[in-house]
């Protein structure tokens, strides 16, 4: 019965050895040795995370070491084609090389009829200046001369340059300019020619400059201002207004004159002589006094303050006027 008893136990136990045993040929699975898993395998056992402990867990100070953005950036190949991917985070844009290398193209200027000579600086009008329509416009361009000008100009502006002599071909063939504006320059001379052949100049302004003598005007001049300058009554011409039908506006202001010019067209409505040296005036500066019949009735503005004349000393030299000349009176 003992016998018995012990062949049953040692059966069960012999079979209880035979079911927990692998079988042959197999291996039990390692799945800390798996190919291709990175990652290791935690073995919290029976630790359960609670409220108490849950720092322990994650410890949230070292955010960036529980981020590595850099570790997930992707791998370049050799040779590849793709551009290396931007950092993340990164606020700078990256170029591509390509557009570096090629030569930006720069649309070609509108030369507007100029002629092929260039300007003072080497470079065409246009491209120096302003052209707009038929107005050309060269201030503060820094300008030593009058720069080759198109056909077309009708107004030109070349105003605070250092231009210094207008010659006689500055201006050849511009038969539609109108109005010429070169104030504050350095000019202390115009040749004869050089406005003289000019049949549509009517506004000739040269304020602010050097001229000690006028040059040959246009007929058809309606404007001459040419005050702060150094002119002297021996560089205008004698007659040098008389055959200028169309003359309005004179202005002659702060200058080194020493008398009045003329004769004076009747076409004249302002004359501004204030700030000179004048110390006399003839009788018939302004009227003629063999015909006391005549009057300028458009003569209406003469200023000669700022002269030492006293115009109390001429009352015949203004019979003519619509008006008194402005001036230091007895």
């Amino acid at each position: 019965m003992k016998l018995l008893a012990f062949l049953s136990l040692l059966a069960l136990v012999l079979l209880e050895a035979g079911t927990a045993s692998p079988p042959k040929g197999r291996k039990r699975r390692d799945p800390t040795n798996e190919e291709g898993d990175s990652y290791e395998v935690l073995n919290l056992g029976n630790y359960v995370p609670d409220l108490d402990n849950y720092d322990e867990v994650i410890d949230l100070s070292d955010y960036e070491g529980l981020m590595d953005y850099e570790d997930q950036l992707p791998e370049v190949k050799a040779g590849s084609s793709l551009d290396p991917p931007a950092r993340i985070g990164s606020t700078q844009s990256t170029v591509d090389p390509r557009a570096l290398s090629s030569k930006p193209t720069v649309a070609k200027p509108t030369m507007l009829g100029l002629p092929g000579s260039p300007s003072s600086h080497g470079l065409p009008t246009c491209l120096v200046c302003v052209c707009l329509g038929s107005s050309v416009y060269c201030d503060d361009a820094d300008l030593e001369s009058i720069p080759p000008l198109p056909k077309t100009t009708t107004y030109l502006y070349a105003r605070f340059n250092r231009i210094s002599r207008i010659r006689a071909g500055d201006f050849k063939g511009l038969t539609k300019l109108k109005k010429i504006d070169l104030s504050s320059n350095s000019i202390s001379s115009i040749d004869d020619d050089a406005l003289r052949l000019l049949p549509a100049l009517r506004d000739l302004i040269l304020p602010e400059n050097q001229l000690a003598a006028l040059p040959v005007l246009p007929a058809g001049i309606e404007v001459l201002d040419v005050r702060l300058n150094r002119l002297q009554s021996s560089g205008i011409q004698p007659e040098a207004f008389r055959g200028l039908e169309k003359l309005q506006f004179l202005y002659l202001a702060d200058n080194l004159l020493d008398s009045i010019p003329g004769p004076l067209p009747p076409s004249l409505r302002s004359l501004h002589l204030q700030n000179n040296m004048i110390e006399t005036m003839q009788k018939d500066a302004f009227c003629d006094t063999e015909e006391h019949k005549h009057s300028r009735r458009q003569l209406e503005d003469i200023r000669l303050d700022g002269n030492p004349i006293n115009l109390g000393f001429f009352p015949s030299a203004y019979f003519c006027l619509p008006r008194l000349p402005t001036g230091r009176c007895c």
